[in-house]
């Protein structure tokens, strides 16, 4: 009796896992207006723009590159997630679009989350491993974002 139910399981767990694979994500991401961006708020130095390129544009901007493993179900749900919501708390494609005071407030957070390990987030470095930042970087950063809210004080 529990041989069959256990069968009874596996094989609807099989239909649903084939099923939900017909549910696809969107890996289209939204059009980039220069105007918008970060580099159009503030300057980006060479090496900084590295940094934010291999760590932080996949979930932050609309330059996501989905990897081969967003093709399986529940994965590509995960990773879409947490590009949504990823964007939906800072979106460098669209940082010029935030007022000075969110600006400032926007670099001090990068600063911050950067600094105390919280991003990347360690699920993306599990696989990301190329974006793991090295205390130089994370230092770099905090550096760059610091020197950028200052100009934006000075700024009228």
């Amino acid at each position: 009796m529990l041989k069959k139910l256990i069968k009874i399981v596996a094989i609807l767990l099989g239909i649903i896992l084939v099923g939900i694979q017909f549910f696809r994500i969107d890996k289209t991401d939204p059009p980039i207006d220069p105007g918008e961006t970060l580099e159009a708020a503030v300057t980006v130095p060479p090496d900084i723009s590295l940094i934010i390129g291999r760590a932080c544009n996949d979930c932050h901007t609309h330059k996501t590159v989905y990897p081969w493993y967003t093709n399986v179900q529940p994965f590509g749900w995960f990773v879409k997630d947490h590009v949504v919501q990823g964007r939906e708390e800072l979106n460098l494609s669209r940082f010029n679009t935030l007022d000075k005071k969110k600006k400032k407030r926007k670099l001090e957070e990068i600063c911050d989350e950067v600094s105390s390990g919280s991003m990347p987030l360690p699920s993306y470095l599990w696989i990301h491993r190329d974006a793991v930042l090295a205390d130089s970087e994370k230092q770099a950063i905090c550096d760059w974002t610091k020197t950028e809210t200052a100009k934006l004080d000075a700024a009228p």
